[in-house]
């Protein structure tokens, strides 16, 4: 709160940095679940970001996404849709498909569309993600294990039971050996696979 009132007290509503400012106040209050307070300040650095760094800009585009997270913590899903799906196009168009924050977007947009139900829609989102983080960063690097776990998830939502097995079973694998047995993500890697084969009756 002082950094933010400093720096519109010495820079201006729409220099960077105030706006930045805006973005991480409104960051600590999301996480705090004071939706309320921290929806006008997101709207408030959107705005100005817009205004004067343009629509593309990466700063604009983190803006975008952060909006549509808090809309979709409030249930206000059809006004966050648009905005993941504008982050995901703007940051496609601008950092390429396989920039990290591309694909961030990408699963940002397709978990949001996994929880409304839909899974053809979110589907090619997991797989175009986790095809760019396998040539990029490599088959067992966390963020690629994040996405074959997603892929998994997603999979098994749609009952393909049979092909989300062995990429919950990579995701433990390669999860063992990456972070070590005892890590969190490694545990909820395990119980997703477990969950998976009591479906199967294989537990």
């Amino acid at each position: 709160m002082d950094a933010l009132e400093v720096s519109r007290r010495t820079l201006g509503d729409n220099h960077p940095f105030t706006l930045l400012s805006i973005n991480n106040l409104a960051s600590v209050l999301h996480s705090q679940r004071k939706l309320n307070e921290a929806e006008p300040l997101l709207m408030d650095a959107l705005e100005g970001s817009r205004r004067t760094l343009g629509d593309n800009h990466p700063d604009t585009l983190t803006s975008i996404n952060n909006l549509a997270s808090l809309l979709q913590a409030q249930g206000k899903l059809t006004e966050a849709e648009p905005l993941f799906r504008e982050a995901l196009e703007g940051l496609r168009r601008t950092l390429g498909d396989t920039h990290p924050n591309t694909l961030s977007g990408f699963n940002n947009l397709a978990s949001f569309l996994k929880t409304q139900g839909k899974l053809n829609e979110a589907e090619p989102l997991y797989r175009e993600a986790l095809e760019a983080r396998r040539r990029t960063l490599g088959d067992t690097h966390p963020e690629t294990l994040t996405s074959i776990n997603n892929l998994g998830s997603l999979l098994e939502a749609e009952g393909k039971l049979s092909e989300a097995e062995p990429l919950y079973r990579e995701a433990v694998s390669g999860a063992k050996k990456t972070l070590g047995d005892a890590h969190p993500t490694t545990a909820i890697f395990q119980e997703n696979f477990h969950l998976l084969l009591e479906k199967t009756g294989r537990a």
